[in-house]
């Protein structure tokens, strides 16, 4: 496809992706980012722009194409690259193999985002044997019509949250975000831009369910959610919101809510669910409340090539073209790093650490639920929550239910009270002792201390073994 100056700039404005790189010279390293495209689904590398999307510019000699020329013959097995100038950049058109995997220098790449991680031979073979080939997300869906198919507002949407010029054609972006082949829209698009989800895949929804108590013996609620995958996220998100407690801080006359969990803890985990799930799996997401916990399951378990030991620290996604979408909307951030985020938000709100668990088939995220003072568990909306990509979606009304013994007002008080006291007589005491004194959960002693130094009570001076309270 032919390029203009000012198309080739409007794409250099999208900035590095899942298929675009930014290189301002040549250098033999060169040979990883065009061995990473080839294993993955294609792309393009800009010579003679920097990182940040300036345009440095770079001379067209014959010299300099040969040298990268050889470098795709060095690959094993060889591969065909194209060559071609816009001015004064370089553009090199690398096809996605059809002989995967290839390798270069002994070394083997493959595309993750913006960035081209190495991987084991062993890895990248049983990878791309167990998708056929071809990733799901980067086949093309002969079901669905161009024409009749396509939501057009929700395509405006992501080319907003994009930040893509709206100037270019609709089928310009399509092609130049690798969304289509022969004329058909791959498994990603659809999973962006249909209207109705399970007319193409029936597995690629959400269900939420309330639970009364600890196990699935009586469900109180129960809802599923079949639009386009970011409708899905953030209805699955107002769920939540609905379902899960929510505590009243009152801060100098200014009454706040305040979610049980983090909600970009909340977030994170929905979209993790999202990008790395396995669509091949006649499986919907699950999102599961119990009276003690929230899970938020996803089929699939680790991607092949990664171990246990790498959890947490290695990113390796099933679903490369789907997950390079999302980033350009702001909806994922760096490769690798959202676990230790969701983590340490857990963390700084003083919560019980996620728990983790992992099997060859499935992935589940569980938070420990913790008491809230003066919260309001949700009441079921009557219908279901709708939102769209140009709507801004609203909470579901609450209900304040009796409250219990424990979480009166005179309990409450007393418990605070008691903290306090035993902080001010001994300032070195620790959470478990003050759970011994008063005789209820350390959770919830967490709990009340959280709250007390919100409210400016207590400070906690030096490490948390060797420091000590202190009553403001």
């Amino acid at each position: 496809m032919k390029l203009s100056y000012n198309e080739l700039k409007l794409l250099i404005q999208q900035g590095e992706g899942f298929n675009l790189e930014f290189k301002e010279s040549f250098t033999p390293k060169l040979a990883i980012e065009i061995c990473a495209f080839v294993n993955a689904n294609g792309g393009k590398i800009f010579l003679g722009v920097s990182d940040n999307g300036i345009i440095k510019g770079i001379k067209t000699t014959n010299k300099l194409k040969s040298q990268i020329y050889d470098l795709a013959r060095n690959f094993d097995p060889p591969i065909t690259i194209g060559i071609r100038s816009v001015e004064d950049i370089i553009i090199i058109d690398v096809p996605e193999g059809v002989n995967k995997p290839y390798s270069v220098n002994g070394k083997f790449y493959l595309r993750y985002g913006p960035n081209s991680q190495q991987l084991k031979r062993d890895e990248i073979r049983e990878f791309f044997q167990n998708e056929g080939l071809v990733l799901f997300d980067e086949k093309q869906n002969l079901d669905f019509n161009l024409e009749t198919d396509f939501d057009e507002s929700r395509f405006t949407f992501f080319i907003q949250q994009a930040k893509i010029s709206s100037v270019l054609d609709k089928k310009v972006i399509l092609e130049n975000l690798y969304l289509t082949k022969n004329n058909f829209l791959k498994n990603a698009g659809v999973l962006l831009f249909c209207s109705k989800i399970t007319k193409f895949f029936l597995q690629a929804t959400i269900t939420c369910v309330l639970y009364q108590g600890k196990t699935k013996y009586k469900i109180l609620d129960r809802k599923e959610f079949d639009e386009d995958i970011y409708t899905n996220y953030t209805n699955a998100l107002i769920y939540l919101q609905s379902k899960l407690n929510t505590e009243f801080i009152i801060t100098s006359g200014i009454r706040l809510e305040k979610l049980e969990f983090p909600e970009k803890v909340l977030r994170e985990a929905l979209l993790n669910a999202i990008a790395h799930r396995d669509y091949l799996v006649r499986s919907s997401i699950f999102i599961e409340i119990f009276s003690d916990r929230l899970e938020i399951t996803n089929p699939g378990g680790l991607v092949k090539g990664m171990t246990i030991n790498d959890f947490g620290t290695k990113s390796l996604s099933r679903n490369n073209l789907l997950f390079g979408l999302m980033q350009r909307m702001g909806l994922v951030e760096k490769v690798g790093s959202g676990i230790i985020r969701m983590k340490n938000m857990m963390n700084e709100s003083e919560l019980p650490d996620l728990e983790f668990k992992i099997s060859k088939n499935w992935f589940s995220i569980i938070f420990q639920r913790i008491e809230m003072e003066k919260s309001s568990p949700k009441s079921s909306p009557k219908s279901s929550p709708k939102s769209s990509p140009k709507s801004s979606p609203k909470s579901s009304p609450k209900s304040s239910p009796k409250s219990s013994p424990e979480s009166s007002p005179e309990n409450i008080y007393k418990t605070i009270k008691q903290i306090i006291e035993l902080m001010n007589k001994k300032p070195n005491i620790t959470v478990k002792e003050i759970s011994d004194i008063i005789g209820i959960t350390t959770r919830a002693i967490k709990k009340n201390i959280h709250n007390l130094k919100h409210q400016g009570k207590i400070k906690r001076v030096g490490s948390d073994k060797g420091g000590h309270w202190e009553i403001l």
